[in-house]
């Protein structure tokens, strides 16, 4: 068919296949951007996040004059009447006691990890922060006792995401773009480089995040990270 002195003729192959790669090749270079933006939104997320847990902390340390440990457990329950499970050694179940003394939703608890889901807003007894949807390792003083606003403004409180939930204060790289996020004592909350060759948090000086002694927040405390239960 010729339209005037002009004749209509499809793509040859080598010209698709030339668009194909062109398309490629763009989508290559705009992939690492795109991973970038998402990972800047998540750990976004997750700072703002660790600072609504941060002012439930301040809260509850005001009424039971420490954050949730397990002494506060029995206290907590006496005068909330709550039924939730409140004992346990993972910090969804002294989260748990924030939620007990009032929280109404477990979206703050989250952020993103390899051991994570998105809660379900399901907070009945048994239900309230199950396995997966919480984030965040929460920092004691030891074992059993928690911390609270009358020590270092610059000891962390949470930190995310830890590498496979694990409680060695190892943190994965992969969900933040290589950065951690911790909540300190005065609610500030920032993302510290994580260190690819220990996976460790550096605080200077050849220390990490939870190293004590002479000019470190903790002093002569040995920190405990509780980490979260993983789905």
């Amino acid at each position: 068919m010729k339209i005037g002195n002009r004749k209509l003729r499809g793509f040859t192959l080598v010209e698709l296949l030339v668009v194909i790669v062109i398309i490629a090749a763009l989508a290559g270079l705009s992939a690492p951007m795109i991973l970038r933006q998402r990972k800047a939104a998540d750990r976004t997320e997750a700072i703002s996040n660790a600072k609504q847990i941060g002012l439930a902390l301040l809260e509850f340390d005001q009424e039971f004059g420490s954050f949730p440990d397990d002494n506060t457990q029995a206290t907590v329950e006496d005068a909330t009447g709550t039924e939730l499970q409140l004992g346990g050694g993972k910090s969804n179940d002294y989260f748990r006691q924030l939620i007990a003394f009032g929280i109404q939703s477990e979206d703050i608890f989250y952020c993103k990890a390899a051991y994570t889901k998105k809660p379900d807003k399901v907070m009945s007894t048994g239900n309230a922060l199950e396995a997966g949807e919480v984030g965040f390792g929460y920092i004691m003083l030891d074992a059993t006792t928690g911390q609270n606003t009358s020590g270092n403004p610059g000891r962390p409180v949470l930190a995310a995401p830890l590498l496979d939930a694990q409680e060695d204060w190892s943190f994965d790289g992969d969900p933040f773009g290589d950065k951690a996020v911790l909540l300190r004592l005065d609610n500030s909350v920032d993302a510290p480089l994580i260190r690819q060759r220990d996976n460790k948090v550096s605080v200077g000086d050849g220390k990490t995040l939870q190293d004590n002694g002479q000019d470190s927040v903790w002093g002569t405390e040995s920190p405990v990270i509780k980490a979260p239960e993983k789905r």
